[in-house]
């Protein structure tokens, strides 16, 4: 691999080769060098460098994959040259960056920094850097706030039947069993918002 950027300006020359994001991604994935299958586990796969996929030996569903696969750019449209040179600003700026500067410098609109931002800094609050829970998951969603124990019966039923979740915080949880939790606040109970989540709540 080349030397690694110091500026900006490297940064954004170096990662517009698809090779080198690649490699700056792979190296910190897999450190020991070799790439494993992050479905099922195996060291035995095979790059392509046409598609710039690997392919494990076994065969499985999802068997190809790429190295976005299971990081903070997965499903994302969002080339991995941007992504790497926002990651880079955001570990390199130490007085912190907004969204509109990294909009600037990578040349996309404010709201797509902004997710990318968003992810970035959630993966960094990770120790496993935003990895997708895996194994066993459990998921639920409850209120918070309001002290219903202080409340009249009637009342208590009420507002927990009925107006709960106007005025209590609604949250949604996953829980990987012997691992990780994360939790997500979601605008209501409904299929489309908890479905939605279960995304989101992995923000690698």
């Amino acid at each position: 691999m080349s030397k690694e950027p110091e500026s900006l300006q490297e940064a954004v020359i170096y990662f517009s080769n698809s090779d080198n994001c690649i490699d700056y991604l792979a190296i910190r994935r897999w450190p020991n060098g070799k790439v494993t299958c992050p479905n099922c586990g195996s060291d035995s796969v095979k790059f392509n460098p046409a598609r710039r996929v690997w392919q494990c030996a076994s065969h499985h569903a999802k068997r190809q994959f790429s190295v976005k696969v299971g990081s903070v750019c997965e499903d994302s449209a969002i080339g991995l040259d941007k992504w790497m040179t926002a990651l880079w600003l955001l570990t390199n700026c130490k007085n912190g960056i907004s969204s509109w500067e990294v909009a600037r410098a990578i040349k996309v609109s404010q709201k797509t920094a902004w997710f990318m931002m968003h992810r970035i800094r959630l993966a960094m609050q990770d120790e496993t850097f935003g990895s997708k829970l895996g194994g066993e998951v459990e998921v639920d969603e409850t209120f918070i706030g309001g002290k219903a124990r202080n409340m009249h019966l009637d009342k208590r039923e009420r507002r927990i039947t009925v107006l709960a979740e106007k005025i209590k915080l609604s949250v949604f949880g996953a829980l990987e069993r012997g691992g990780k939790v994360r939790t997500v606040v979601i605008s209501d109970r409904k299929r489309a918002a908890l479905t939605g989540k279960t995304v989101e709540a992995t923000p690698f």
